[in-house]
């Protein structure tokens, strides 16, 4: 399926840019893109967003296996009917699987995306999907709500 293929070089873009950051940089290490706005720092999380829950690892293993089955089996409900909820999912189940992946092979997650303008936390490629996912997902259900559920074919 399409959607698939989405969340598929999702997955493989945070792997990539995941694999640049461990390989190419030292633990710690930052490089300023714009000096005081935007740098890659290298960086583990063993928590959640923002560093919640650290060092609970089953916990987050057993949560995302949830979730990726559960994103799997709706997205193959509404693929090609939902265009905007198909996207999301795809967005949010490519980055659900990216960190999955970190945390089940070493139990933390490269993070490396860093807004210093805004002490922003440090964060990655399958972080920003599944926000920009989340995004559109909401976005799809004001619509519903704005138009009170008339239209569930638009896309």
């Amino acid at each position: 399926m399409y959607y698939y293929g989405i969340a598929v070089i999702v997955f493989l873009l945070d792997r990539f840019t995941k694999w640049l950051v461990v390989t190419k940089m030292e633990y710690g290490q930052s490089i300023p893109l714009w000096e005081g706005v935007f740098h890659l720092t290298s960086h583990r999380n063993r928590g959640a967003a923002f560093g919640i829950l650290q060092n609970q690892r089953a916990f987050f293993i057993i949560i995302t296996l949830a979730v990726v089955i559960g994103i799997a089996w709706y997205l193959r409900k509404v693929a090609g009917r939902q265009t905007l909820v198909s996207w999301a999912l795809a967005l949010i189940l490519g980055g659900a699987v990216g960190n999955f992946y970190d945390r089940l092979l070493t139990g933390e997650v490269v993070d490396f995306l860093h807004f210093v303008l805004i002490n922003f936390p440090i964060f990655n490629v399958a972080d920003s999907a599944i926000v920009v996912g989340v995004a559109l997902f909401v976005i799809d259900a004001l619509r519903d709500l704005m138009t009170d559920g008339r239209d569930k074919t638009y896309g």
